[in-house]
């Protein structure tokens, strides 16, 4: 706590003394931000800080653009280096990234039109790739030229393949001219060159030819196949798989490029394939949940400790369970602790990772805590996903990457096959002492709270519906950030009445996972169900139907309120999967995205009523939804 406070005070000092040098019209911050390393400074407070460069001087040059994520530079977009540390060096090669999977996507379509079947290692290369540009996942550029090169492998290979399948039908192939399926680099492949050519296919290229409108949908429908990429990709990790996921995403990426012209500018036809990312998301959701309970079984309610153990220990973070059984294994012999860190908490709720005796319990809250947690911890620390921000000198070295996350300078390894590293450098450091296990404040966290936990439970809801013990149900959840205006989420929870149950999924539940809601009249159940992490929106979709079909109604004439915090692009895909089943009355915040334009917005209102968080007044909008 000493040291904490510290930390505070630090970073308090800076601020006021940042601000003084920017009145002065010190241009302190480039594309590095040395004040992280200095003084634990939060990504959002050093976006604050550029605000005030920037209000202190003109304008500077534009040197990428990206407002993918929630907390995007001014509700617009990050010009100069983005708010998540992202350089606009890696934006560069993210944005040609996608250009290039776009290109796989045009001949990949055109050959499954013609009888080819398309590889499955392409569809799950599709997936990896725009996984890696999901926000907070992977900042590596040398990483992102190795994932390029092997995009226009798989293009090349596939528009020959596509011309083969034409000359055996005696067709003549298409000839396809965008950049898309055309850009090769004009000399050798190298990081440098890539940069420079990302800048011609950055986010705002198509702008001009189709208004902000269009243009924003067309970002939205690529964002959500981020998110939902994500979702496909850990399911086929679990060894589920649905080759129309891939499918429908490389059609869709075909349409932006290479769809009817009139089409492509029209709107309504835009926001259709919106709805469509949704549909498939949904699907992917499934898929995910069929493999967490197949391999882990089906989650039951448990409670988790937040105290450690003496010993030697192992922190892993992220989402992937995958990678967590694989590291328990791994430790299970070695006197190695293993925790659990933001959004694996839930692991604690499936059977077969709870038969793991050195699962030791939980550490931490939710990702943006990083460089105020991670340094206290004795023992390496493993990042299987997002989100991942610069790490502090003080844990960087033993910081370790999987999958498709990355950090220049960390350690990337490969599991199992590098386990033993993870052994060896859990044993090199000091672990937890015996005093430091003697904590009077352990918080105990209740997980596992499933939809087949729920729903078995259904007939204790649908009775208390019945005495009026259970008023309404609130679904909040989704990410969280760093931002002052998430406690809106808190305020919220608090301020419920008793007679209300929270469904909670994602690290937003951080917000309010620690504060006693007590129990829900005679019903034995705790108020606040912890049903998961962001990918479990689908387990909340699930009690909904069921609920829904026991009361013989529609899930919109529930007393369900949603409550939903964003970020980033899975909330993204989550979102669209909500409106594709056309919930209704929808309040997403603490802001409403960037890419969402006014004209944009009306015709959403219009349709679903979806509306922002009211993040001044939480009480205001508690009285409309209970209302």
């Amino acid at each position: 706590m000493a040291m904490l406070a510290r930390v505070a005070v630090n970073s308090f000092r800076q601020v006021h003394l940042v601000k003084g040098c920017l009145a002065r019209g010190t241009a302190l911050m480039k594309d590095k931000w040395k004040l992280v390393e200095r003084g634990s400074l939060s990504c959002s407070r050093i976006s604050d800080l550029k605000c005030y460069a920037t209000a202190a001087k003109q304008k500077e040059e534009e040197q990428m653009f990206c407002f993918q994520c929630e907390q995007t530079r001014l509700r617009k977009g990050c010009t100069t280096v983005g708010v998540c540390g992202k350089t606009s060096q890696v934006a560069e090669l993210q944005d040609l990234l996608v250009h290039v999977v776009k290109g796989i996507s045009v001949y990949s379509h055109h050959a499954k039109l013609m009888g080819y079947k398309v590889p499955f290692e392409i569809y799950d290369f599709t997936f990896s790739a725009l996984f890696s540009t999901l926000t907070n996942v992977n900042f590596d550029e040398n990483r992102f030229t190795t994932y390029i090169q092997q995009a226009l492998k798989y293009r090349d290979h596939l528009k020959k393949s596509y011309e083969d399948e034409c000359q055996k039908k005696g067709v003549t192939p298409k000839k396809f001219t965008q950049t898309e399926a055309t850009w090769i680099p004009v000399t050798g492949v190298t990081t440098e060159l890539l940069e420079i050519e990302g800048k011609k296919f950055g986010v705002k290229r198509d702008l001009p030819d189709y208004g902000a409108d269009i243009h924003g949908v067309r970002q939205m429908v690529i964002y959500g196949l981020k998110g939902m990429s994500t979702y496909a990709r850990h399911a086929r990790l679990l060894g589920e798989w649905d080759d129309s996921i891939g499918e429908f995403t490389h059609e869709v990426l075909e349409f932006l490029v290479n769809g009817n012209e009139a089409e492509r500018h029209d709107l309504g036809i835009n926001l259709g394939w919106a709805l469509k990312v949704g549909e498939n998301n949904l699907k992917g959701m499934a898929l995910l949940d069929k493999g967490h309970c197949q391999r882990f079984g089906k989650p039951v309610p448990t409670q988790v400790s937040t105290t450690p153990l003496p010993g030697k220990a192992i922190l892993v973070t992220g989402h992937d369970m995958n990678d967590l059984e694989m590291i328990l294994k791994a430790t299970a012999d070695k006197d190695i602790n293993v925790y659990t860190h933001g959004e694996m908490l839930p692991a604690h709720g499936y059977p077969k990772l709870k038969q793991f005796k050195n699962l030791a319990g939980h550490y931490g809250g939710a990702w943006q805590m990083q460089k105020f947690e991670f340094p206290h911890f004795p023992g390496p620390i493993v990042v299987t996903t997002n989100c991942i921000i610069e790490p502090m000198k003080s844990y960087k070295d033993r910081l370790y990457t999987l999958n498709e996350t990355g950090w220049p300078g960390c350690k990337h390894i490969h599991l199992p096959d590098d386990a033993n590293e993870l052994v060896e450098a859990a044993h090199k450091e000091i672990g937890y002492k015996e005093e430091d296990c003697n904590q009077k404040d352990n918080k105990i966290l209740t997980v596992g709270f499933g939809h087949d936990a729920v729903v078995s439970n259904a007939g204790k809801v649908l009775e208390a519906v019945t005495t009026g013990e259970l008023k309404r149900v609130f679904v909040i959840g989704g990410c969280d950030g760093s931002e002052n205006k998430r406690s809106y989420f808190t305020n919220l929870a608090d301020a419920l009445p008793s007679e209300t149950l929270i469904l909670t999924m994602g690290c937003a539940k951080y917000r309010f996972n620690r504060h006693e809601f007590g129990m829900l009249g005679s019903t034995g159940l705790p108020r606040l169900l912890d049903v998961g992490q962001c990918n479990d929106s689908y387990g909340a979709i699930v009690i909904a139907k069921t609920l829904a079909d026991a009361l013989k109604t529609d899930i919109n004439s529930l007393p369900i309120s949603y409550a939903i915090s964003w970020f980033e692009q899975k909330a993204v895909a989550v979102l669209l999967t909500m409106l594709h089943l056309g919930i209704k009355n929808i309040r997403l915040g603490p802001v409403l995205p960037a890419f969402i334009t006014p004209n944009v917005l009306e015709i959403l209102v219009q349709k679903y009523n979806l509306m922002p968080t009211d993040v001044r007044h939480p009480a205001e909008d508690l009285k409309l939804m209970m209302g």
